[in-house]
C-alpha cells in the first residue's frame, strides 16, 4: 500500500482527532472547530486561507508551480445533537453533542493531506482543502457554493470520502453514476381545539388523524432497490398535546423524511404525501400546515472523477465492494456536481462497529492514513504529488 505519512505523523493526527472529538460543534455553530483547523494546519503554509466560507467553512489553498486544474477535497466540520454513550477517554465533553458521524476523523484525514502537501507542493494546478460547515442539515454545501468567496476556488474536480459501518474496514465503494438518494425533511402541523378530558366531544382532537396519517404513509414505501420508482417515507417524530391528564390535545406535529433516487422525483413524492395528509385533515376538521427542511440532492458521481478514486484505491491495493452503492442515505456533497466533475467514495469502518448517528459510534483511527492516501492519490493524478512508498 502506498504510504504518505510516517508513524509519528499518524500518531499526531490521531491525537488531533481525539481533541476534535471532545469539543463537537453542531451545524452552524462550528466557529471553534474552524479556528482549530486554521491553527493546527498553519505550519503547512497554505498559499491562501479562506475563512467564514458559507458560514464557518475553511478553505486551504496549495498552489502548484505550473498551471493546471483546481482540485477540491472536502471534509465536514459539524457534529450531531446526540448524547455520546461511551467510556472513551476522549469522549465528548459537550453534553448532548457528539461526533457520531465521523466528521472528526474526516477532518483528521484531511489534516494529513495538508501536512503532506505542505511539504510536497503539487507540480501544477491548485489543491483546495475544504472543511465544510453544516453538512448534517444540508445547508452547508449550498451556502459554500453561494458564498462570493467560493468564486476564488471554484474547482474543476471535487472529491469527498465518508466512512460507513457495515463495510469491511478500509474496503471502498465507489462507482460512476448514482451514489446516494435525494432526501427531504417534512414537518406537518395539525391544529384543532382542546377540551376537558371528561368532555372530549367538545373539542377537535388530532389523535385519530395522526393514527390515520401514520397508516397512510405505508403506501409510499415502494421498492427495495435504488432504481426509478423507489420511494421511502420515514416517520421520525410525533408530538401531540401537552403532558397532562385533564386536557385533550388541540394540536399535533409529525416529522418525516422523504427519499427518492432522483432529486427531481422527491417533489412528486412530496405532493402525494401532502395530498394524503390534507384529505385526512379535512375529514377530521383540522387545520393543516407544512414546511420542508434539509433538502439533500442526490449524489451523482462523474465517470472521470469516480475513475480517479478507483485508480487511487488500486494503487493502495484496497479491496473494493461493488454491490454497496447506491445507498438510501443522503449527502449534501451532491451540490458540488453542479460546478465540477465530482465523486463521493465510501470507505468501510468495520462490520461490527455501531452505525453512524448511533450514540456509541466512534470513528476508527486506522482510517486516517487510508483516507489521506486516497485523497493524495487523486491529487497525484491531476496535479502531480511526489510519494513515499512502503508496504
Amino acid at each position: 500500500m502506498t504510504l504518505y505519512l510516517d508513524n509519528a505523523e499518524i500518531a499526531h493526527l490521531r491525537a488531533w482527532r481525539h481533541k476534535l472529538h471532545q469539543y463537537p460543534e453542531i451545524s452552524g455553530e462550528e466557529m471553534g472547530t474552524a479556528r482549530e483547523v486554521v491553527s493546527f494546519l498553519a505550519d503547512t503554509n497554505p498559499d491562501h486561507v479562506i475563512t467564514g466560507l458559507g458560514g464557518h467553512g475553511v478553505a486551504l489553498v496549495y498552489n502548484g508551480a505550473d498551471p493546471g486544474p483546481t482540485v477540491l477535497l472536502r471534509c465536514e466540520l459539524d457534529a450531531l445533537q446526540i448524547h455520546e454513550v461511551s467510556d472513551l477517554p476522549y469522549r465528548s465533553r459537550i453534553d448532548g453533542k457528539a461526533h457520531m458521524c465521523g466528521h472528526d476523523g474526516h477532518m483528521a484525514g484531511m489534516g494529513a493531506v495538508a501536512r503532506y502537501i505542505g511539504k510536497h507542493r503539487p507540480l501544477r494546478g491548485r489543491a483546495v482543502l475544504l472543511f465544510q460547515p453544516a453538512e448534517e442539515t444540508a445547508h452547508g454545501a449550498e451556502a459554500v457554493l453561494a458564498d462570493p468567496k467560493f468564486a476564488e476556488v471554484t474547482p474543476d474536480y471535487a472529491f469527498a470520502i465518508h466512512n460507513m459501518p457495515g463495510l469491511p474496514l478500509a474496503h471502498v465503494a465507489v462507482a460512476p453514476g448514482q451514489i446516494t438518494c435525494a432526501s427531504m425533511g417534512l414537518r406537518i402541523e395539525l391544529s384543532g381545539k382542546t377540551a376537558h378530558a371528561s368532555m372530549p366531544e367538545t373539542g377537535v382532537s388530532p389523535a385519530r388523524a395522526v393514527a390515520l396519517i401514520i397508516q397512510a404513509l405505508e403506501q409510499f414505501q415502494v421498492g427495495e432497490l435504488i432504481a426509478p420508482g423507489f420511494r421511502r417515507v420515514t416517520l421520525t417524530q410525533v408530538n401531540m398535546g401537552k403532558p397532562v391528564f385533564g386536557v385533550t390535545p388541540g394540536s399535533a406535529e409529525l416529522r418525516m423524511t422523504l427519499r427518492t433516487p432522483q432529486s427531481e422525483a422527491i417533489h412528486a413524492l412530496l405532493d402525494d404525501v401532502l395530498r394524503a395528509v390534507g384529505e385526512i385533515a379535512d375529514r377530521e376538521g383540522l387545520g393543516f400546515h407544512h414546511s420542508t427542511h434539509n433538502f439533500f440532492r442526490a449524489c451523482i458521481n462523474d465517470p472521470e472523477a469516480a475513475h480517479a478514486f478507483e485508480v487511487a484505491s488500486e494503487r493502495m491495493k484496497l479491496s473494493r465492494v461493488t454491490t454497496y452503492v447506491p445507498i438510501r442515505g443522503a449527502e449534501d456533497f451532491g451540490m458540488f456536481g453542479s460546478c465540477s466533475k465530482s465523486a463521493l467514495l465510501f470507505i468501510g469502518s468495520g462490520m461490527d462497529r455501531p452505525m453512524v448517528h448511533n450514540p456509541d459510534y466512534d470513528f476508527p483511527d486506522e482510517l486516517i492514513p487510508v483516507e489521506a492516501g486516497l485523497f493524495l492519490g487523486v491529487l497525484d493524478q491531476f496535479l502531480g504529488v511526489s510519494q513515499k512508498s512502503g508496504a
